[in-house]
């Protein structure tokens, strides 16, 4: 007849507890990098969607074969693009070439910049809790609400006329 348990004290004591494994903190995984020593990650924003590979290199940002500061002119979308990069302390030392289709500038900033923070985690795992911190890693889900039949817009609807 099986035992029965009154309290969990006597349950700790017990000869058929769980045993629960404590072999220490889990091991961090490794570095996701292919032959030619790069990390890719996609990143999304908007209607935006931009493809992204990071390696190790002399800090240079190229967006659809053009420098950074070129494709991105607003000095905004600039600093939004280095942000992963100056958070983890990386700037300078990691090359990123991207390419990125859809939206508009500022969606397609947003992407980029979503799918360098997945490209470094991939590429140095030890970096995931300071961009985690940093909110870089979630995917800002917002976009444009459609139009609906019999308005104007998404919600406004046509003026109304008495007569």
């Amino acid at each position: 007849m099986p035992e029965t348990i009154k309290s969990l004290a006597e349950l700790k004591d017990s000869p058929v507890a769980p045993v629960l494994s404590a072999s220490g903190p889990a091991t961090p995984p490794e570095p996701v990098i292919d032959a030619l020593g790069r990390s890719y990650a996609t990143g999304r924003r908007k209607n935006a969607v931009a493809r992204v590979w990071v390696r190790r290199g002399p800090g240079k940002i190229t967006v659809n074969g053009k420098d950074f500061q070129a494709y991105f002119a607003r000095p905004v979308l600039q600093m939004l693009l280095k942000q992963p990069l100056v958070t983890a302390e990386r700037d300078g030392q990691i090359e990123i070439w991207c390419t990125v289709t859809g939206g508009g500038l500022s969606g397609q900033a947003g992407a980029v910049r979503h799918g360098i923070s997945r490209a470094l985690i991939l590429y140095e795992p030890g970096l995931r809790p300071t961009l985690k911190k940093g909110g870089f890693l979630t995917r800002d889900s917002r976009v444009v609400e459609r139009k609906k039949y019999g308005h104007a817009k998404a919600r406004r609807s046509y003026q109304f006329s008495k007569r």
